[in-house]
Formats: structure tokens, sequence, C-alpha cells
């Protein structure tokens, strides 16, 4: 019998980039419930316009990857692999050498030059649940 534990944990989808309107609910709730701050500097996802005036609107998030190069990078252990892809993110094992940073293939790791710690999603689903027109979901692959 599959108990819990064993199975795939969901991870962050863009599922209709196309509804959304740049309101900034999803990194406001990242920044704010995840990272404890109201800047949207803080948030480990990002919405920005893919250029010009009539540029569609683009969200960069972690893939969840299952074999993540970031994992690789960090020679720490702050950061691990989640069940299902995705990183756990062990902050206070984090010395801020930025190696993860530069091995995100997407480049959804930040450096926070407050904390001296890197800004990464932890695949918590905060942003989808204040998501108002239904872009993010959680899945499991």
């Amino acid at each position: 019998m599959e108990t819990q534990r064993d199975q795939e944990l969901p991870i962050l989808k863009v599922k209709n980039v196309g509804q959304c309107i740049g309101c900034y609910s999803c990194m406001i709730a990242c920044a704010t419930a995840v990272h404890k701050d109201y800047s949207l500097i803080k948030s480990a996802i990002t919405i920005k316009t893919s250029g010009g005036y009539q540029g569609r609107l683009v969200v960069d998030i972690c893939r969840g990857c299952l074999e993540a190069s970031c994992v690789k990078a960090c020679p720490f252990e702050a950061i691990i692999p989640r069940k299902g892809g995705g990183i756990k993110y062990a902050i206070d094992k984090c010395t801020g050498c930025r190696k993860c940073v530069g091995a995100c293939l997407v480049g959804a790791i930040k450096y926070d030059n407050t904390s001296g710690k890197v800004i990464t999603c932890i695949q918590c689903g905060k942003c989808v649940t204040r998501c108002p027109h239904n872009v993010l979901a959680m899945e499991v692959r």
C-alpha cells in the first residue's frame, strides 16, 4: 500500500499565462508569506513583460527539475532534492556562495543582498492560492 510519504509531491506550474494581468498577487504572497518581506524583490516568482508596449506577460518560476542542477552545485547541502521535483531549502545551511544561482538553468534562484542568502521557490503553493485569475496551479507530474 502506497502511503502519502511515498507519493510524489505537486510542483508549481503555469497553466494559463494568457489570463495573467500582472497584478503581482502571486509575488506579494511569496514575499510576505514565505520570505516575511513586503518587497516584490523578495519573491521567488517573477512576473514581467516580454517586451514592448504590447508585450505579453511572462511568469518566471522554478520548473521543479527532477535532477536539479542547483542541488548538485550546492556544496553545503542547503539545497536538497524534493520528491516529485523541485528543492527543499535549508536557509541555516546556506552560506551565500551563489553557486546555485549560476547553476539554475532557468534563472529562478536570486541572491538577496540584504540577507546574504538566496531566494528560491520551495513549491509551497502560496502564490497559487492568491492568484485571482487561475494562472498558476500545483500539480503532480
